[in-house]
């Protein structure tokens, strides 16, 4: 399939090349533990080349490239991505840093997949979101991907299927409680930055909960109002939240809850959908979908008993299949800048739509539950955002890095 650039740069003479079948690719915030699982895979992804690695740490860079071989090194992220020898660029370093390159990249026609989140406030993410498509006018077919992983997954696949073909019908009460994202204090003292209002902007909301609310926001868009109790430190010595609990409206009356947290173990991952025409229960990996023989709104007026349920034919689905996750979107990203894949399977410009419902919860419970009406106002809560900043007195306990990890079975 033959795509103009920038989908495919122009071939490299001095390389040797009469066409381009390689996208070669940047990554900043190399050191980190995030970009560690990232490189892992680098080498099993088709047309990706490791052309180039960033870290401000230049023992962690060195390391970097003994173990991954990337063809060069920068301590400049910016420099990486003004030399020339980066056709893509992926983003995996500390949060606020996310929207600064990926604009700088814009600019430049080089195409971004940015980690989760795409930014810290749905303020910024809509400046970055308005950056992408000014640059677009300039670089015709520049594309920015988000690494929402999760939307490769079988079960959450099969959730937006039944939601999109009529299987579920109408919403009427959805329920997510999501509390297997558990932390020790000493992943939190595990660096100075982490569970900071300056260094990551939040706790579970912001951190672990992204793909979560991109999920959510997939499946059933916006509500229209959120009212949450957010609780700060109440389990960890931090100062950002760690406990979550929701209670969201959407604009055809539905109702629904969203309730998380970083300090339940065992924890749980129980989602439930009720629809007019099925309701579907998603608990850890156990999929049960009860589809009604009638509507409910029409068997609530059209029955002649008092009480009694609706008949339903009940099944225990197993899903099955791969789920790829970060090494599928990155080989869709990479395939789309080739002309391979037709389209992103995660458009990075929708990660508005995670923080907006995020930034939400948070606000609510900041300023005693109010209730928060969608879209919200998004300078008010990055002024509220650099108001906790400009304010905060907190000092970590202690901060001791344990080095590397296998982000793995995080989650």
């Amino acid at each position: 399939m033959s795509i103009p650039p920038p989908y495919r740069r122009q071939p490299d003479a001095a390389r040797g090349e009469l066409e381009m079948d390689n996208v070669r690719l940047g990554l900043i915030g190399a050191g980190g533990n995030m970009a560690g699982a990232h490189q892992r895979y680098f080498k099993d992804i088709p047309g990706l080349e490791y052309a180039a690695a960033s870290d401000i740490d230049a023992d962690a860079l060195e390391r970097v490239k003994k173990e991954f071989g990337p063809s060069h090194t920068f301590t400049d992220a910016k420099a990486m991505i003004d030399s020339g020898e980066i056709d893509a660029v992926m983003i995996a370093c500390p949060h606020f840093d996310h929207p600064v390159f990926s604009e700088y990249a814009f600019e430049r026609g080089v195409h971004v997949l940015c980690e989760k989140p795409v930014a810290v406030t749905a303020h910024a993410a809509a400046a970055t979101n308005a950056a992408y498509d000014a640059a677009k006018a300039k670089h015709p077919g520049l594309l920015y991907a988000g690494m929402f992983n999760q939307r490769t997954h079988a079960d959450w696949k099969l959730i937006k299927r039944y939601l999109t073909d009529g299987t579920i019908g109408e919403i009427m009460r959805v329920s997510w409680t999501i509390t297997s994202w558990f932390r020790s204090q000493a992943y939190y003292n595990s660096g100075g930055w982490r569970a900071t209002w300056s260094g990551e902007g939040g706790g579970v909301l912001i951190n672990q909960c992204p793909h979560n609310l991109d999920l959510f926001t997939w499946w059933f868009g916006l509500p229209k109002k959120v009212i949450a109790l957010a609780e700060l430190g109440k389990y960890h010595d931090i100062e950002v939240e760690d406990e979550v609990s929701a209670l969201v409206q959407f604009e055809n009356g539905a109702t629904g809850t969203f309730i998380t947290s970083t300090a339940q173990t065992p924890g749980i991952n129980r989602i439930e959908i009720v629809g007019e025409h099925a309701t579907l229960i998603r608990d850890d990996n156990d999929f049960i979908l009860k589809k009604t023989h009638q509507g409910v709104r029409d068997f609530i007026h059209s029955t002649p008993n008092r009480f009694g349920d609706i008949t339903v034919d009940e099944h225990h689905i197993k899903v099955g299949g791969d789920s790829p996750g970060h090494k599928e979107i990155t080989r869709n990203f990479i395939a789309t800048i080739l002309g391979n894949d037709d389209k992103l399977i995660a458009p990075a410009t929708e990660g508005i739509h995670g923080l907006e419902f995020g930034n939400a919860m948070l606000l609510s419970g900041l300023e005693d539950n109010r209730p928060i009406e969608l879209p919200m106002d998004r300078p008010a809560y990055a002024a509220k955002l650099e108001e906790l900043q400009a304010n905060s007195t907190y000092v970590k306990p202690e901060v001791k890095d344990t080095g590397p990890v296998a982000m793995g079975s995080s989650f």
